[in-house]
């Protein structure tokens, strides 16, 4: 018996809290507009991140870092984000915690020799049989998460492309439908799909676009949709450290295997690369390793980074941290941001501030547009004060559930003040834990 599905027409939603960052929002003076590239106030910040991008491309941060110091909700990580943004849209960025080195499966050198060669790209250029064209239709089957019910995943796509003189219509499965939600395909944007491999390019859009979301203008491709074309991707040091470890060679890279990787390896892929790149087959694209709560590091950590920050082949490294004169980790010494001094020497400092009212009301009115909220004025008003006396993040962190409040019609101030009762900001739980404290003396 013949079985027929219907796929769900589906619509891209990025809903990531950085989702919409798309630079920095500089002008060509390096002064930053107060919206521009999904960036919101934070002028000054901004502008010192600008120069720090100048001197990068210039060669003249090598053996240093940039440090972003200011309260939890401040925009450290877009500002990072945008920093690796206004390198190259293909620059590797690679985001972790503090706490993450410490783990009983991996020691924690090992954990940060992977994460510093997650960082660094190697561009390589080829000839490939690619699809290429306009996406004329789009359309995602999602499927239950094997490990958690309530979460839905993308299961398969069917895309439909299209040039000037041509059209194909292609199935494919879950890793590149994962890679047209990471990179925000929609209908009109022009892509490149390698047929061997599924990696996939974003060349521009042929639509006309208006808001802060701007995306390359490009024309419809010509010829056959899928043709052989020069195809350029990038991999990281990582990636071949992993297929050069492995005897199951490219493959293991998808299906997995445990061997270790040994500094000999390393040395191997190193070597192999420079070759590469004397010969002209390859460019590498050092990219940033952003470091969230850096405070949580300890003294063998910092030891190591200061180290790596002076080879040869090493990424863009931006610590960030909320803390002020703190202990430094693994020791009794009491030091600026927890951070030994011989760490913070190598360092750009660059503060961020709490945001006003007037920049929350603009970052709430992007977050509710990237999460396809239909809101009010009025909701947003009210969303700025509160978050002025609150926290960005507490603001922001409604709007989700006050759309659930409202049954999907719009968004109004007396569903966020449903959502605020519901759901309570930091001071309102202090005080309601303190006053139990009080009953129970």
């Amino acid at each position: 018996m013949a079985v027929i599905e219907e796929i769900a027409k589906v619509s891209f939603e990025r809903v990531g809290s950085h989702s919409h960052i798309k630079g920095l929002g500089l002008d060509e003076n390096g002064k930053a507009k107060f919206i521009a590239d999904g960036m919101v106030g934070q002028i000054k910040a901004r502008e010192a991140a600008g120069i720090a991008v100048k001197l990068i491309k210039r060669g003249k941060l090598a053996g240093k870092g940039i440090l972003l110091v200011g309260p939890t909700g401040s925009g450290k990580t877009a500002i990072a984000i945008g920093i690796a943004k206004e390198l190259g849209e293909d620059v590797p960025f690679v985001q972790i915690s503090g706490s993450e080195i410490y783990s009983a499966e991996i020691k924690k050198t090992e954990f940060l020799k992977q994460a510093l060669r997650r960082a660094i790209g190697v561009r390589i250029s080829e000839e490939r049989k690619v699809y290429e064209g306009k996406v004329e239709k789009i359309e995602i089957r999602r499927t239950r998460h094997p490990f958690n019910p309530y979460v839905e995943i993308p299961e398969s796509v069917i895309l439909t492309l299209r040039t000037k003189d041509d059209e194909k219509t292609i199935r494919a499965g879950r890793e590149i439908a994962y890679q047209l939600l990471d990179l925000g395909i929609e209908e009109g944007d022009v892509i490149q799909i390698d047929a061997e491999s599924g990696r996939i390019s974003k060349i521009g859009t042929t639509k006309e676009e208006e808001g802060i979301f701007l995306k390359k203008k490009v024309e419809m491709p010509s010829g056959p949709v899928l043709k052989i074309k020069e195809f350029t991707y990038t991999v990281t040091l990582h990636d071949l450290d992993v297929v050069n470890a492995r005897a199951g060679g490219i493959f293991t890279l998808i299906f997995g295997g445990g061997l270790e990787i040994t500094d000999e390896v390393r040395e191997r892929v190193d070597e192999t690369v420079k070759g590469w790149v004397e010969e002209g087959k390859a460019v590498l694209v050092p990219g940033v390793l952003f470091i969230d709560e850096c405070h949580m590091l300890d003294i063998e950590a910092f030891s190591f980074l200061a180290r790596a920050m002076e080879s040869e082949l090493a990424p863009i490294l931006i610590l960030a941290t909320n803390r002020g004169k703190t202990k430094i980790r693994g020791t009794d010494i009491e030091a600026p941001h927890g951070i030994p001094i011989d760490m913070l020497d190598r360092l750009l400092i660059i503060n961020t501030e709490p945001y006003k009212k007037d920049e929350i009301r603009e970052i709430v009115k992007i977050r509710a547009r990237e999460e396809g909220i239909d809101i009010s004025d009025e909701a947003i008003e009210y969303l700025a004060e509160l978050g002025e006396k609150t926290s960005l993040r507490y603001a922001v962190q409604l709007l989700a559930p006050s759309s659930i409040i409202a049954q999907g019609q719009k968004v109004k101030k007396e569903h966020i003040m449903k959502a605020q009762e519901y759901f309570a900001d930091i001071k309102r739980s202090i005080s309601y834990v303190e006053k139990l404290e009080g009953m129970l003396r």
